[in-house]
């Protein structure tokens, strides 16, 4: 992938652009392996890939420069802004919208905030694209909401210039910190979440919601896990950090007890009205701390998914899951270092299997996914 913006040295985030695809893959594997090495493991499967480029269907971008002109991009740490509209990791749709977004700005009169001055009330734009129908969710996260009434009245031009924005939305945060968003979100418009669909299963992402950003790559990891998980003949699971129900929604039959627990409200709404476009009945979804739900619940499945945040599941859930046993589990993480420790917590289990899915090309990231099993 060429990327001007790295050949000038204004954006290095793609760490490992110089390096041929195939090492960047290699290296990957390498590692994993050897993170795993104390451990055997009953069968590794071959990387998954996608695209290398416009592969992305998220753009967090930073508002900087001025009201007439603003940058859309990132600030060094130095504050030197960037604009990284250019980015090729985006999708070809994703810079008409910026130029608009940048007209927008201007007509709405939406000073960019100043980081050094503590001025402006424009943070960040955020916008995410669905691949199954091109529809768009915009987010501003604005300071304060002075600047929502100006915002509200130019939004008709907006809409007629982009009829691609599904769902838009404010966000207020008003900390002088390099904080995304807060708590406060004000949806401007009737539709209140985009749809997506990942092999037939439709999937729905509200303004507060978390997604993955490789929707070719994503779909590729829940597919796998459907299929291991129908190899195992099983009726009750839990999805545990389930976000918006992907593993779980992808995971059960009509037939299986699923419990979807996730802290964010938003993403367990998300869940629910996938579960009902499924029709599935047997499914609940409750806004809860994972390890608090399941350490403090008597029945048992035969699978427990676990898709934690980098840290990980932690000493607490694994001692749980060690004294219950459930029959199998299976392990998604972005983080293969804090899933091998807590494999390391785990001595009733052995690796049956474990895949790489390389979500993110020219990094030194990667997502996992592993299947323990119960030493009978």
């Amino acid at each position: 992938m060429h990327c001007a913006l790295y050949t000038a040295g204004s954006c290095r985030s793609c760490q490992w652009l110089e390096k041929p695809y195939p090492q960047q893959l290699a290296d990957k594997q390498q590692h994993l392996q050897a993170l795993l090495a104390e451990r055997e493991v009953g069968q590794w499967l071959p990387p998954v890939t996608g695209a290398l480029s416009a592969f992305r269907n998220k753009a967090k971008m930073v508002v900087s420069g001025s009201v007439e002109r603003p940058l859309l991009g990132m600030l060094h740490r130095d504050g030197t802004p960037v604009d990284l509209c250019a980015c090729p990791l985006y999708p070809a749709s994703f810079a008409p919208m910026f130029n608009v977004l940048k007209t927008f700005i201007a007509r709405a009169g939406l000073t960019p905030y100043n980081v050094a001055r503590k001025r402006g009330e424009l943070k960040y734009l955020l916008l995410t694209e669905s691949t199954s129908n091109d529809g768009v969710m915009l987010r501003f996260v604005l300071r304060s909401d002075s600047k929502l009434a100006q915002l509200r009245a130019a939004l008709p031009w907006l809409q007629q210039q982009l009829p691609q924005l599904q769902v838009i939305s404010v966000n207020i945060q008003p900390v002088h910190m390099a904080i995304m968003e807060g708590e406060q979100e004000i949806i401007l418009t009737e539709q209140q979440a985009l749809e997506e669909r990942f092999n037939q299963v439709p999937l729905y992402i509200r303004p507060q919601g978390f997604f993955q950003t490789n929707p070719q790559v994503a779909s590729a990891l829940y597919a796998a896990a459907r299929d291991w998980v129908r190899e195992l003949n099983i009726d009750s699971m839990w999805d545990l950090f389930c976000g918006v129900g992907g593993f779980g929604l992808h995971c059960a039959r009509p037939e299986t007890r699923l419990t979807g627990i996730e802290i964010s409200a938003e993403a367990i709404r998300c869940a629910r009205q996938s579960a009902a476009t499924l029709g599935l009945q047997r499914v609940e979804f409750q806004a809860l701390d994972s390890t608090r739900f399941a350490t403090a619940e008597g029945d048992v499945p035969q699978l427990v998914v676990v898709n934690p945040p980098r840290r990980g599941i932690g000493q607490a859930l694994c001692d749980y899951l060690q004294r219950m046993a459930p029959d199998y589990l299976l392990y998604s993480s972005c983080n293969a270092q804090s899933m091998a420790q807590d494999i390391a917590l785990l001595p009733g289990y052995r690796i049956e299997r474990v895949q790489l899915f390389d979500m993110f090309p020219h990094t030194a990231h990667y997502e996992v996914l592993t299947l323990l099993v119960r030493e009978k």
